[in-house]
Order: C-alpha cells, then sequence, then structure tokens
C-alpha cells in the first residue's frame, strides 16, 4: 500500500521540477512512511511513497523497465491478489523478473498485455505507468474504488495523485471550491468523479485513463451488469462459501504482521473466522483488534443504531477461534480534541463531518499500527448482501431517493440546515439530488419479466455498489493509510460482488433476514451468538462530556464572526443547537455540529477560495 503523485506537461520542461514532485510526493507520507522515490524526464514527473508490504528489499519505486523502443514505468499502490499466477503465466511468455513483488508483476503485465492488464488484476490498485514509446500516461484504478485516484486536467497534460493533497501540492493547481462541490459534500449523493475541489475529480472505478498530446480519453473495463442467476439456493450459498473462502485467503499474503478487525458483526467475524482456518492450516493464530469506548459495555443504552454493545460478541468470536485479541479502549477526550478533528481532516481532505466516528477509527488504526502493517476488514459485505436496515424498510424501498438518505439518522434529515439561507438557496439540495437518484436509477440494467420487488431491490443494490460502497472504501483508505495501515476488504473481490449482485433478492432475503446469504455461507467459522446477531452500526460515543466539549468548541466558532466559515453556517441554527442540553442533544444536531467543526478547521488547513456564484 502506498501513495502515488505525478505531472506530465507537453508543453513545459519538468527536468528541473523535481522540488513539486517532490512536495507532491512528500504530502502523503504518511501513506508511505518506508521509503520515497521520484523520477522525472523532459515532460512527466512520478513520485511514490511506499509502505512495504511485500517482497520488503525488492520493489522500489517507480520501478522502471527499458525497452528497444524506450522506457515504462510505474508508480502502483495496493496489491494484486494474483500476482504470483500471473508471474508464471508471464515467466512462460519468456518475461524474467528481479523481485518478487507483485509491482513488478503489474509492470511486466503492462509490457506484456497493455492497458489491458487492468482486467488480469485482483485485487485493489491504483497505478500510473509512463510510457515512452508513446508519450502516454496510463492511469488505472481497481473495479470498486478500494483505493483512491484523483485527476486535475491541465491544458497541456495531467497532475494526479493518490489524494488531492498531493494534487494541490502543485503550483499549477488553485484550492478553490465552487457550488458543484459544496453540493455534493451536502447532499451526499456520492456522485461519480466527484472530489470537492474545482477541477479536479476522481479517476473512476473500473477505468483506464489515458494522456497523450492528443487529449484524454477513458476506457470502461468493467462495470456492474445484470445477468441471469441460475443457480439453485444451495448452489449459490455453496459458491458464495468457496468464493469468500478464496479471497480471504488471497489477501493472508503478507510480509508484514497482519490482523482483522473485528467489530463482533457478522461481517467481521466471518472474515475472523475464515482467516483463522485459514491459518490455522500452517499452525497460526489470527490478530484481531476491536475498539470500544471507556464504560460503554456497563453503561450502554440501546439507539437507531445498535440494539446491543459490541464485547460480548467479540469474546464469543475470540474464543471460538482462538484469536490473539486487543480491545483498544478510548476515552472522550481525545475524540473532541480539535488537533485530532483537524487530522482527520487533513486525511480525508474535506470536512465530511463524521465527528467521532473518524476520529476514534484513526486512533484504532494508529494503535493497530503498533503491532500490524495489515488489517482485514468486513467492510462493504452490507452494501454487496443488502444488510443496511433500509434494504428491509419497505417505505424507504418504496422511496424514490437514494436509501441512505430516505431512511431517517444522524447521518440523514437536512444536511443543508446548518448553512447559511443564501448558500441554501444557491446550493439548492432537492433539485440537486433528485437529479442524481434520476441519473444513477437510469444505469441499472433489469431483465424481462423481473417483478418490481426485484427491480426495485436490484436498483437500491446498484446504488449501493457503485456509489454508497466508494464513501465507505474511501473513509476506510483515507483514515487507515494516515496510520499507515494498509486495510484490506475481502468482501471488495469481484468475482464475489458480480455473483451476489446478479442473485435475485428472493434468495439475499430467503430467511427473512438481512444478509441471509452470508448468514448461510459461513455458519462453520461464526459462534451462534453472532449467526443470530442483528445489523450494528460502528459505535458511537454515549458520553455526555463529548456532547458538552462540542458545545463548548460551537461557542468559539460562533463568536469568531470574521472567520471565512461565518458566511458559509447558518448562525442562528449553531446558536439554537448548542441552547441544547449537551446530554440531551439529539444525535442529527450532533453531527450537524460536527459538520459546521468540520467546516471551520477545514478552512484554516486548506485556506480555500470559495466560490458561491
Amino acid at each position: 500500500m502506498c501513495g502515488i503523485a505525478g505531472w506530465v506537461a507537453f508543453d513545459a520542461d519538468l527536468r528541473g521540477r523535481d522540488d513539486v514532485v517532490g512536495a507532491m510526493t512528500a504530502s502523503m507520507d504518511r501513506r508511505g512512511p518506508d521509503a520515497s522515490g521520484t523520477w522525472v524526464r523532459t515532460h512527466v514527473a512520478l513520485g511514490h511513497r511506499r509502505l512495504a508490504i511485500i517482497d520488503l528489499e525488492g520493489g522500489a519505486q517507480p520501478m522502471t523497465v527499458t525497452t528497444p523502443a524506450g522506457e515504462v514505468t510505474i508508480v502502483y499502490s495496493g496489491e494484486a491478489y494474483n500476482f504470483q499466477e500471473l508471474r508464471e503465466e508471464l515467466r512462460r511468455r519468456g518475461h524474467r523478473f528481479q523481485t518478487s513483488s507483485d509491482t513488478e508483476v503489474v509492470l511486466n503485465g503492462y509490457l506484456e498485455w497493455g492497458d489491458a492488464v487492468a482486467e488480469r488484476l485482483n485485487g485493489m490498485f491504483a497505478f500510473a505507468v509512463w510510457d515512452s514509446r508513446s508519450d502516454r500516461l496510463v492511469l488505472i484504478r481497481d473495479r470498486l474504488g478500494v483505493k483512491p485516484l484523483y485527476c486535475y486536467p491541465t491544458p497541456d497534460g495531467i497532475v494526479f495523485g493518490s489524494e488531492p493533497k498531493a494534487i494541490l501540492a502543485n503550483p499549477a493547481v488553485r484550492a478553490v471550491v465552487d457550488l458543484d462541490g459544496l453540493r455534493e459534500l451536502v447532499a451526499f449523493t456520492m456522485t461519480p468523479k466527484w472530489a470537492l475541489w474545482k477541477g479536479m475529480r476522481e479517476v473512476e472505478p473500473g477505468t483506464v485513463l489515458s494522456v497523450d498530446r492528443k487529449g484524454l480519453r477513458e476506457r470502461v473495463y468493467w462495470r456492474l451488469t445484470t445477468a441471469a442467476h441460475e443457480d439453485e439456493l444451495d448452489t449459490t450459498v455453496g459458491t458464495i462459501r468457496s468464493l469468500l473462502t478464496d479471497t480471504v485467503a488471497r489477501q493472508l499474503v503478507s510480509d508484514v504482521p497482519l490482523c482483522v478487525l473485528l467489530s463482533g458483526g457478522l461481517d467481521s467475524s466471518a472474515v475472523t473466522g475464515l482467516a483463522a482456518a485459514h491459518l490455522a492450516e500452517a499452525g497460526e493464530k489470527i490478530r484481531t483488534f476491536s475498539v470500544d469506548f471507556a464504560g460503554r459495555e456497563e453503561t450502554f443504552r440501546a439507539d437507531e443504531a445498535r440494539t446491543t454493545p459490541d464485547t460480548p460478541y467479540i469474546r464469543d468470536v475470540v474464543a471460538a477461534v482462538g484469536a490473539q485479541h486487543e480491545y483498544v479502549t478510548l476515552d472522550a477526550a481525545p475524540l473532541s480534541d480539535p488537533l485530532l478533528r483537524r487530522e482527520v481532516i487533513r486525511a480525508r481532505d474535506m470536512p465530511i463531518g463524521f465527528g467521532e466516528m473518524d476520529a476514534s477509527l484513526l486512533l484504532l488504526f494508529r494503535a493497530i499500527r503498533r503491532d500490524s502493517t495489515v488489517a482485514l476488514s468486513g467492510e462493504a459485505a452490507d452494501e454487496v448482501f443488502g444488510g443496511y436496515r433500509w434494504f428491509h424498510d419497505q417505505e424507504v424501498v418504496g422511496t424514490a431517493n437514494f436509501p441512505w438518505l430516505a431512511y431517517s439518522s444522524a447521518m440523514s434529515g437536512d444536511r443543508a440546515a446548518v448553512m447559511a439561507p443564501d448558500v441554501r438557496a444557491r446550493l439548492d439540495i432537492a433539485t440537486y439530488t433528485a437529479d442524481q437518484y434520476a441519473t444513477a436509477v437510469a444505469q441499472v440494467e433489469h431483465l424481462p419479466g423481473d417483478s418490481e420487488t426485484e427491480r426495485r431491490m436490484r436498483t437500491i443494490s446498484h446504488l449501493h455498489l457503485t456509489r454508497f460502497v466508494r464513501m465507505m472504501l474511501d473513509r476506510k483508505d483515507r483514515i487507515s493509510m494516515a496510520a499507515g495501515l494498509e486495510v484490506r476488504v475481502p468482501f471488495c473481490d469481484h468475482r464475489l460482488v458480480e455473483y451476489v449482485y446478479r442473485t435475485p433478492w428472493v434468495q439475499k432475503s430467503f430467511d427473512g433476514r438481512e444478509k441471509s446469504l452470508l448468514r448461510s455461507a459461513v455458519p462453520h467459522v461464526l459462534p451462534r451468538s453472532v449467526r443470530h446477531r442483528l445489523k450494528a452500526s460502528y459505535p458511537s460515543t454515549q458520553d455526555p462530556a463529548y456532547n458538552a466539549e462540542l458545545h463548548r468548541q460551537a461557542h468559539e466558532v460562533l463568536a469568531d464572526r470574521q472567520h471565512p466559515v461565518a458566511a458559509l453556517i447558518d448562525r442562528d441554527w449553531l446558536r439554537t443547537a448548542i441552547s441544547l442540553d449537551p446530554a440531551a442533544t439529539p444525535a442529527s444536531v450532533r453531527r450537524g455540529i460536527d459538520r459546521v467543526l468540520d467546516l471551520y478547521h477545514w478552512f484554516e488547513l486548506y485556506r480555500p477560495s470559495v466560490e458561491l456564484d
């Protein structure tokens, strides 16, 4: 896992601009604490930060192969889980290897197949290849968007990086946010290609983007498609079990210490159980980590997101698989520290407003990083198998809106409420959301003869796998890499995603519960308590002291009338919000205060120019 950056300028000589690509690369030092490298030629500059996972001594980047027609150089982030099979195939085709890294396999794969190497990779990846034989840059991103990749087209080329901060470090790029950027930040529709910053965008998952003197071109090499599912239920369950067993085993390959993130929920417990079973064959034990808050089990109160605490279920899983487990217990005080908030905003390059949920995630990852460099996660199982509560809420299912917005929760509701009235009017979030929803729904393929229920549930699944999951994956990547931790996501194996997506809803919900197919595929590695546990969200502190500290900080923001954030926020809303009893502040209001505080610190960190016209 690493960070990549680069700059192509066909009308300039970049050979004296090492400082620029060096600064772009250095901005992502936490993504790659083990090594740094740059490579500069006349019209191209590439940079790389390395987190060494495979072949610790080899695999240095940028990596170059010199051919009779010119140099071909790669900067690569991620993991190709089938690199060993590809290496053997390439050897049979005459390629020779100097290292045991997957980077060299991908580079030689490009030499053999060109950008069609993308279709042959199983993994999470974002990489750039400069091909001097044709003076062409090729950017390739994995199918689901596990690894981030952003770009900023320029009149004579492009600037790119794993994170926006790398692009913003280039003097050719201005830190500007306009109404389009703000709309998506507030609306939460997960618009494809959106990157907040004006002129910048994501390289879409499953896409090859190439840049040469003729301009920029895109090729979609993978997308979610619909096809008839012919397997009976037993065969479907067995196939899912086989796919999960295979992908977890593949993702356990590492030359550095590895663990699993364990919450006691179905998803992380399934990964833990499968990983433990695989490692046991070699006489090894799995290591697991969990996060919770001081005194939470004793003082737990059920709420809209969680009916039970995690700890009892974690204990059951640890006992069942014999894991070596560590509880990371957090107090409320560090979670509300403004410096920690700034570190989260810096990691994500935007003021998303997730508050202590992001802060605790960063603290968890830092604690894990002291012992492990790689962690497996249960992320994306809810999107793949239909686990979120709104999949099973008939009112939400029947609403012509993004389900995560239609469902009543702290993250939905009127997300524009914290914005100043004139800003709200310019944003026109209702129209924007409706337009985005219509665009997203139009991309869903259906089969002749599908029932209305099947069409609707396929649409909801498609929205999650092409929009919602990308936000969740970006969150997990950006925060984990801010701690120098690589997080792998077995549920994003494209073979599994394709197979389950094409499975009819009647099978996905055959027993009347969420994630029916997953529960049925992995009972052999789960304790009984977890097999029957209801869906629970990522833990959030219930300590009133956290709310009280948020209110205190919001008072300071309210008092600073000269701060740039004052032009964006609704001061009356904020004044009313912090007048509430901190111990009784609704979760939706707390999230609104988090958004205001994020905006404040985002201005402090990035000094953006905001264009509201």
